[in-house]
């Protein structure tokens, strides 16, 4: 099913109604994992016509979105990505941890934001950032889109990275995102080193149980969230 490719609109609408002239796209990757960090990838475009076949980075192949990224990280105008660790999402919540990754990436962009489109309904990032929310802003939004590129493709990579010494979590393939041979290589080994403590996958495991954290966040974020109990990734 073809979708139809991100515009500049939601730019032109806070170029227009709140005079800003910098607006950067923002979106996450590692929200659902099992294991590792969460990334944020924060981009700021301009006006440009994007690359061909740009869109949320969940539609493109591993191997064009590898290539695009590629190619949109000498496109945008800025792009810089921040991260949140296992043990920060742990201690933190998720919700607080996806603003602290938020942060770290727009504090890391050479020029500051005058405003941001934030992927999702829900403005995590707060202030003293100006922030409109899109649902589906990865599919409708360029920055947001290029965002979404770019972060997925540098936190898989990362990912890879970590499993080499973990082969049996199969994360070059699937990123600490649950997976039939996630789970398995966590019933016989039980969690690496770079897995959240506080998730409910720990209670499906008997048998490694008691290495599972206690949650005590501020926020009151409870981590059930997509991908936890599941194997879509």
């Amino acid at each position: 099913m073809p979708y139809e490719p991100p515009t500049h609109s939601v730019e032109r609408s806070l170029r227009a109604t709140t005079g800003a002239k910098i607006v950067a796209g923002v979106d996450e990757v590692g929200r659902g994992a099992w294991a590792g960090p969460v990334t944020v990838c924060a981009a700021v475009t301009g006006l440009r016509r994007p690359p061909e076949g740009l869109t949320d980075s969940k539609l493109i192949s591993p191997k064009r979105r590898d290539v695009l990224a590629e190619t949109l990280e000498s496109w945008v105008t800025a792009h810089a990505l921040g991260h949140a660790s296992h043990e920060e999402i742990d201690e933190l919540g998720m919700t607080a941890a996806l603003r602290l990754a938020a942060g770290r990436a727009l504090e890391a962009l050479p020029v500051r934001p005058d405003a941001v489109i934030l992927d999702g309904k829900h403005n995590y990032l707060g202030a003293p950032w100006q922030v409109r929310t899109v649902i589906k802003g990865d599919r409708s939004c360029v920055a947001v889109a290029a965002a979404s590129v770019i972060a997925k493709v540098r936190r898989d990579k990362m990912m890879a990275e970590l499993g080499i010494e973990h082969a049996d979590f199969g994360f070059a393939d699937n990123a600490g995102y649950p997976s039939p041979v996630h789970k398995a290589a966590l019933e016989e080994r039980g969690p690496t080193p770079y897995h959240r403590l506080t998730w409910a996958y720990l209670d499906a495991l008997p048998q490694w149980r008691h290495l599972k954290k206690a949650r005590t966040w501020a926020d009151g974020n409870v981590p059930e969230i997509e991908g936890q109990l599941g194997f879509d990734f």
